[in-house]
Formats: structure tokens, sequence, C-alpha cells
């Protein structure tokens, strides 16, 4: 039986060009995703003009504490009031509805585009978004599924694990939900090559949402009491493993291989 798609897809958008690869991939995913019978929806951040600094303008009234104001706590309390700036409110409307959201962007400097970590920083409100019990598996979002769809300007083999970039897993390791769409350095591949690639991502789009998300240790092995770290009878349980539990909770033992390219590894 085939997996239910998502009815409501968010497309996060950051590039300057309508003729990019990016608008491309990003035009691939609003066509085959509207012809499964999705409702799509694209926050095209560059023409949007969508503000990237989070500061006290993004709150409408008085703070609670301008002196010494801190950005977290002060919106929190603007999301509880209805007073957060209209641009962060339409996100949330559509992040609210959204059971898949979209990140699509070329990398710059090992990350998103300033203005998609802006969005990040100001739509992804504390308290909307998350709270200090309710994050990770335990998370607001929790039955949402993300995932990154993005461009590099180096080539896949510089992005290894003996590469001059560094791993590419461990790039990723902070940002992921799904498995990521990479498109390795389409500016210097030829165009039959470029068409391959959207190809290929128009062929996964049409079972995104039936994908095994990547691997991560649950919120649950953590022993709050102790600072988050990883509970004890964990920790044995996966001592004798060859490879850490993952890029990050890695043990001290070697990272598990591609763990943050492809599902289920």
């Amino acid at each position: 039986m085939p997996h239910k798609m998502a009815e409501k897809v968010l497309i996060v958008y950051a590039h300057q060009s309508t003729g990019s690869f990016n608008a491309a991939a990003k035009d691939a995913a609003v066509t085959a995703l509207t012809a499964q019978g999705c409702k799509v929806e694209v926050s095209d951040l560059y023409a949007m003009k969508f503000k990237a600094s989070a500061t006290v303008d993004d709150i409408t009234g008085e703070v609670k504490d301008a002196e010494h104001f801190q950005y977290g706590e002060e919106t929190m309390l603007a999301w509880k009031e209805g007073r957060l700036s209209a641009d962060i409110t339409e996100e949330h409307r559509k992040l609210s509805e959204a059971e898949l959201v979209i990140f699509q962007f070329p990398m710059y400097w090992f990350t998103v585009p300033a203005i998609m970590k802006g969005w990040m920083d100001r739509v992804l409100t504390l308290g909307f978004a998350y709270t200090s019990e309710k994050r990770y598996s335990q998370g607001i979002f929790k039955d949402k599924k993300a995932m990154l769809s993005f461009t590099t300007g180096s080539q896949e083999s510089m992005f290894s694990a003996n590469g001059i970039n560094g791993d590419m897993n461990v790039t990723l390791w902070p940002l992921q939900v799904l498995a990521p769409q990479i498109f390795w350095a389409p500016p210097h591949i030829p165009a039959v090559a470029r068409d391959r690639m959207l190809e290929a991502w128009r062929t996964r789009l049409q079972g995104l949402l039936g994908e095994v998300p990547l691997t991560f240790t649950p919120s649950d092995s953590f022993d709050g009491g102790r600072g988050f770290q990883l509970k004890e009878d964990v920790q044995e349980k996966h001592s004798a493993n060859e490879f850490g539990l993952s890029v990050g909770i890695h043990l001290g033992k070697p990272l598990p291989p591609n763990s943050q390219i492809k599902a289920g590894v």
C-alpha cells in the first residue's frame, strides 16, 4: 500500500537568482509534490526580503527588560501575548500547517546562508517551536519531517573523510531529520549531468514521506539530572560496538560511516 504523501509542504528557499540550479530544484519539488495532491507553500526568503537578524524589532510593544534584553525569553513572552512581528507570525502559520519542510539553499561556508539562518533564529521561537523540556525526540514538532536540499561549490570527494573540506557527515550533524538531497558542485559539471541530478530528485520526491529518518539517539537515553549525559546503562549497552552512536554522540569511538547521508545506517 503506497505511503500517504504529505498534504501540506513548506519549502524554505534561499537563492537570489531565478535562473539558478537551486531555483530549478525548488521548482521541481513544487511541481512533483503538487502533482501528488500536496498543498505546497514556498517562503522565498530573498524575494520576501526576509530580515535575518534577531532583534528587539521582532516584538511589538514594550519588552520586559530593555536593559538586559534576552531574545529567547522576550520573544517567547511576545508569542504568548500575540506581539511578534507580522513576518514571524506568518512563518509560524506556514510551519504549523506543514507536515514536511524542505530547506532549499546553496551551502555557504559549511552551513545555510545567513538569510536562512535568520529564518531559523527568528521563526523557531522559544515556546512555539521548543522548550527546555520539549526538544529532540520529545519536541513540539516531533511528528513533522524536515530535510535539507542543497548545492555545494565543491566536489563530493572534497567533502569525504579524507577530503580537504572534511567529512560532510560531520558538517550536517546538527541540522537534519531526513537524509539530505545533495547536489554536488552543479556549476562544475555538464548540463546533462545537472539534468540527471534533477531527475533523481524528482524520483525521490515521489516517496519522500515513506523514507526512514536518519538515526538519532532519543532524548530519554540522557539523564537530565547529570547534565544531559548519556545514561550509564545506555553506554554499557553500546560499549562493545565498533562505532559510536552517531557523529555527535560517538562515545570516543570511530564515527558511524555515512550516518548523516543515508537513512537507516
